[in-house]
C-alpha cells in the first residue's frame, strides 16, 4: 500500500449533492473511476446549505469538527460532516460552518449576484480541508483542485505547508473552468489570504485585480500542472500556464477524461 498513489480532491461541486454540472458531474465520476485503477482517494467539497443533509445521509464527525478559524480577525468554527456515495464506495467530506455555508445557495443570492463574501469562503474552505486532512493523518501525494472556491489551495500547500510533513511532497493540480464568478474579490483579498510562510510577493496576481482571471493566475502560480476542464476555457489562462512552465492538459472529452488524466497524475509524480 506504501506505493499506492493518494489523491486528494477538493471541489466545489459534486452530483448527486449539488445539481448536474460540468464540474459536478466530472468531481463525482474521476475520484470513483481513479479509485477503480488502484489509486487511494479522499473527496472534499463545502457543506452549501441547500444540500439536504437527511436525504444525503450526511452525519457530522465529531473528532475531526471543532477547531476555529481566523478569517479576516474573526473566529469560525470549522465543522466536518462526511456522506458516502455507495454506488461509488466513496466517501464525501464536507467542510461546514454556521457563518458561511448556512444559507440556501451555493456562491449567489436569489437575485444571481455572487455573495459579498465568497473570498472568505475560499479561504475558510481551502484552510478547512487542510487541517482536516492534517487530523485524518493522510499524506496526500497529488491535491487536484476544481474550481475558483479552491484557487487558495495551491499557494497554501507550496508555500504555508512546504515544511508540513503531510503536504510537502504533494503535488498540486488545478483545473480550470468556465464557470466564473463576476463580482470581483474585495482589494483585501491578498492580505486576508496570508498565513505563515506566504509573502506580499506571492500574491502579486491578486495584490491589485480581484477578478476571475486573476484569482486563476495565482492558482497557476504555485500548482504544478494544470488542466483545462471546460472546452471554452480563457485561452490566455492557458498561454499563462505554458509561459509559467506548467505541465499542461488540454481539454479532453467526455470519453476520454479518465485515462488522460490518470496518465497526467502519473506524469507529474514521476516529475
Amino acid at each position: 500500500m506504501d506505493n499506492v498513489i493518494k489523491v486528494l480532491y477538493v471541489t466545489q461541486e459534486i452530483y448527486p449533492y449539488l445539481p448536474e454540472s460540468e464540474i459536478a458531474d466530472i468531481c463525482r465520476k474521476l475520484p470513483q473511476a481513479i479509485q477503480e485503477k488502484g489509486k487511494e482517494i479522499r473527496t472534499f467539497m463545502p457543506k452549501f446549505g441547500c444540500i439536504n443533509e437527511r436525504r444525503n445521509q450526511l452525519h457530522e464527525v465529531i473528532r475531526l469538527s471543532g477547531m476555529n478559524l481566523i478569517i479576516d480577525d474573526t473566529d469560525h468554527q470549522l465543522i466536518i460532516k462526511v456522506a458516502s456515495i455507495q454506488a461509488a464506495r466513496m466517501q464525501v467530506y464536507f467542510i461546514d460552518n454556521d457563518d458561511y455555508f448556512n444559507r440556501k445557495s451555493t456562491t449567489q443570492d436569489e437575485n444571481g449576484e455572487d455573495f459579498d463574501d465568497n473570498e472568505d469562503r475560499a479561504i475558510f474552505f481551502a484552510r478547512g480541508v487542510i487541517e482536516t486532512v492534517k487530523k485524518l493523518r493522510w499524506t496526500p501525494d497529488i491535491v487536484h483542485c476544481h474550481g475558483w472556491m479552491t484557487a487558495l489551495m495551491p499557494i497554501y500547500i507550496k508555500k504555508a505547508l512546504h515544511d508540513d510533513p503531510f503536504f510537502s511532497k504533494a503535488k498540486v493540480i488545478y483545473s480550470i473552468y468556465d464557470n466564473g464568478f463576476s463580482k470581483h474579490f474585495s482589494p483585501q483579498f491578498a492580505q486576508k489570504s496570508i498565513l505563515e510562510g506566504i509573502e506580499k510577493t506571492d500574491l502579486k496576481s491578486v495584490q491589485n485585480d480581484g477578478s476571475f482571471d486573476a484569482v486563476t493566475r495565482l492558482a497557476i502560480d504555485f500548482s504544478d500542472g494544470v488542466i483545462a476542464a471546460s472546452e471554452n476555457v480563457n485561452t490566455e489562462l492557458l498561454e499563462y500556464a505554458k509561459k509559467s512552465q506548467k505541465m499542461t492538459l488540454p481539454y479532453q472529452s467526455p470519453e476520454n477524461y479518465v485515462n488522460s488524466y490518470n496518465e497526467f497524475y502519473d506524469q507529474i509524480v514521476g516529475q
